[in-house]
């Protein structure tokens, strides 16, 4: 900890995050962070979004004590042309981290590493609370960073045994393929039969910046998990309103997911309303709300990015910056 008046903080770029926060301490602190706000013990997140041509910015943010109160918003830049088109990486973006007892900035985060870390850990601590218990096999959609970020952090709370990942650049696709199946350990295979791939599997990931459905009812097999991670603002969309009005829906946030993700385009098209939501995340890992009530309900995890998870992931990286003396120093305040 810092000593009381001293307001120099820290800077971490991507790759003191990289080297501070591992996957399982994301993912533990997410959990708690998220139990908290189901607790009532955590402010409601708050979200902004602003749309430019080619992608958009988007600003979030929340309030949670985690042992000491932290406060963090984060502001990233998303335009899924960068790579592509500029040799930038689609998401930028800085999240600034400061003390909730008198608002003093703490730490300024590179944010890249901060998302992929907190949403693949989110995701994994709704798998290890909603899909089967036999699942050992894994459909990805969408093998760019945040797919990586995925497949590493489902390995960890998974015995997979296979994986196929689907891809719009098939090229990308065999690449991920064979850099995962080197990295984990067992087959990863490129497939553009998305659909096949996911009626194969207990698990299925989408992560792509789609503003189409890519998943529909008849896609998945009685007792799926279908995780939904790409919807972040009210243009996106990767799950078909049909599937999720069939399935049982668990949200990160009710309030995020009925305005901003996949649940939106369900109750835009009349199919759902937000009392047909079965529980956010917080509220099964509290022990709240049931999780999965039969092994073959299909059960589908809208995620659209909470900030209590950027809270907690930051938090967690300032402390151990500040145990281990890493990081540069910032000074915000004379």
């Amino acid at each position: 900890m810092l000593p009381p008046g001293n307001k120099s903080a820290l800077l971490l770029g991507r790759a003191e995050v990289t080297a501070l926060l591992t996957p399982d301490e994301c993912r533990e602190a997410v959990r708690r962070a998220l139990i908290l706000h189901a607790m009532g013990r955590a402010a409601p997140p708050a979200v902004l979004s602003v749309h430019a041509e080619g992608g958009g910015f988007h600003l979030k943010a929340a309030l949670v004590d985690l042992g000491r109160p932290y406060f963090a918003a984060k502001i990233n830049a998303n335009f899924p042309d960068n790579p592509a088109r500029r040799g930038l990486p689609t998401i930028q973006g800085v999240v600034v981290l400061c003390d909730g007892n008198d608002g003093s900035p703490l730490a300024l985060l590179d944010s890249m590493e901060i998302t992929s870390l907190r949403t693949a850990a989110t995701t994994a601590a709704a798998v290890q609370a909603l899909a089967p218990a036999e699942a050992r096999a894994l459909t990805l959609a969408g093998c760019g960073a945040q797919g990586a970020a995925h497949l590493r952090a489902l390995a960890r709370v998974l015995r997979l045994e296979r994986a196929w990942v689907h891809d719009l650049d098939p090229a990308r696709a065999r690449r991920f393929a064979q850099e995962m199946t080197a990295e984990l350990g067992f087959a990863v295979e490129a497939t553009a039969d998305l659909a096949g791939a996911t009626r194969r599997s207990q698990v299925c990931v989408t992560c792509t910046p789609s503003r189409t459905p890519i998943l529909f009812r008849g896609d998945v097999a009685p007792g799926t998990l279908v995780a939904a991670v790409g919807a972040d603002n009210p243009l996106k969309q990767e799950i078909a309103p049909d599937l999720l009005a069939a399935s049982a829906v668990v949200v990160d946030s009710l309030e995020q997911c009925a305005t901003i993700g996949d649940l939106h385009h369900a109750i835009v098209a009349g199919l759902m309303k937000r009392e047909d939501v079965r529980a956010e995340l917080g509220e099964v890992l509290a022990g709240i709300r049931p999780g999965r009530r039969a092994a073959d309900e299909v059960i589908v995890f809208d995620s659209s990015g909470v900030a209590l998870g950027d809270v907690a992931a930051a938090a967690a990286a300032y402390e151990k910056a500040l145990r281990a003396g890493a990081g540069l120093p910032w000074a915000p305040a004379a």
